[in-house]
């Protein structure tokens, strides 16, 4: 009897889930635990592995379209079976799929190369070679199973562009807006929500962005004092992110108007602080969240910063862990940023921006000195507070910043 694969459920918040990329197409032997497909929402991603041996008898659900949690998306079974209304009645499903869908249908790969008969071809992949004008049958795919990948495209239109003659490219005419080819990559999942968010923030919010430098010289070297002992008593790694976050947390319980929301033309001001850590992915962002942070030492938020973030690259974020944030930090430093202009992570009032510290010489009194800096960057909502108490928010973190020993007290 055929197996049902459907749609799973990834988070209590999950409405819809979208096929990112089949790796097996009808007629394609499988076996138990072989990756068949990969799926997102939201902001979490996943694979699915095949949950018996058989052959893919039909797919539901193609790539790119959204369906919601629990919709089969694909049958497996033995080969040349038959699937039987009692399982499910193809059309009507395939009719409430398009209906509940909410970005276009891609096409479907056609008709060969592959051994099983048919040329496997990502969506993407597909477009490109159509827009350059190349003979799929001619592209070799590098992919699983043989699957063509828009990287694979790509590679035979820099070859077709190489063996160009010189003459041919004197005189060939320009190429006008029409005739220029682009990719077009669909938007949905994970990059669909962040655009939504991002745009949503800055239309309905004030932002206004401050920047400060900090002195951080001797945070350094009490982070390389203390580095030993933390590692063998708490096995774990202090790093500078680590004492930001503390800073903020301790500083957010003095300026309580920096903790604040945005909603429904209230100002809702928080006494408990959640903290949003910016968790950059291969394929968007997503903030993990640190509840009650004021009840933690620096220590065990150094600790949950690392595991959160840790099983965010991995993709095992609950939709929960990533919501009811109170203020965020996103830290881009290692990208060798200095200061940027961070997004509101709506509806809360501020988001502070940590770039890339850098030594330049400074004067301490009449003594010239190298020193390490830090710059911040600190986005509020100009409808909860004004510039002055943002300031002195950030003024604090400062204090913190360049007096360390007052964060393990």
């Amino acid at each position: 009897m055929a197996v049902e694969i459907v749609m799973p459920k990834l988070g209590m918040a999950m409405k819809e889930g979208t096929v990112s990329i089949w790796n097996k197409q009808v007629g394609d032997p499988v076996v138990k635990g072989e990756l068949i497909a990969s799926i997102n929402s939201e902001k979490i991603e996943m694979e699915i592995e095949s949950p018996a041996e058989g052959t893919v008898l039909d797919i539901i659900v193609p790539e790119g379209q959204g369906v919601p949690p629990g919709t089969i998306i694909c049958y497996i079974g033995d080969a040349g079976e038959q699937i039987t209304k009692t399982e499910q009645n193809l059309e009507t499903a395939k009719t409430e799929v398009a209906a509940t869908a909410t970005v276009v249908k891609q096409p479907q790969p056609s008709i060969s190369k592959a051994s099983s008969g048919r040329l496997k071809i990502s969506p993407v992949a597909r477009k490109m070679a159509e827009a350059a004008g190349l003979d799929l049958n001619t592209i070799q795919g590098t992919g699983p199973g043989g699957r063509i990948t828009k990287e694979d495209v790509q590679q035979a239109i820099d070859c077709a562009c190489s063996v160009e003659s010189p003459a041919k490219k004197e005189t060939a005419a320009p190429l006008t807006d029409s005739m220029e080819q682009t990719q077009k990559l669909p938007v949905t999942g994970m990059r669909k929500v962040i655009a939504e968010r991002m745009q949503g923030s800055l239309q309905s919010s004030a932002q206004l962005t401050l920047t400060m430098k900090v002195d951080v010289t001797d945070l350094i070297a009490l982070q390389k004092q203390i580095s030993d002992t933390v590692q063998t008593h708490h096995e774990t790694k202090l790093t500078v992110t680590d004492f930001v976050a503390r800073a903020v947390v301790l500083s957010l319980q003095q300026h309580k108007e920096m903790n604040s929301a945005y909603i429904d033309d209230q100002i809702h001001v928080f006494d408990h602080v959640h903290l949003g850590m910016a968790v950059a992915l291969e394929k968007g962002l997503v903030v993990p969240v640190i509840r009650h942070a004021q009840n933690e030492s620096l220590v065990q938020l150094a600790k949950n910063i690392k595991t959160l973030a840790e099983r965010a690259r991995k993709g095992q974020l609950s939709s929960d862990e990533m919501k009811g944030s109170t203020f965020t930090i996103s830290n881009l430093g290692a990208y060798g940023v200095e200061h940027f202009t961070p997004i509101l992570n709506s509806p809360e009032a501020g988001i502070l921006g940590v770039g890339s510290a850098y030594d330049t010489p400074v004067y301490k009194g009449e003594e010239l000195q190298r020193r390490t800096i830090l710059p911040l960057s600190l986005t509020f909502d100009h409808r909860v507070l004004d510039g002055a108490p943002a300031a002195a928010f950030l003024r604090t973190v400062k204090r913190y910043l360049e007096e360390p020993f007052m964060m393990l007290l």
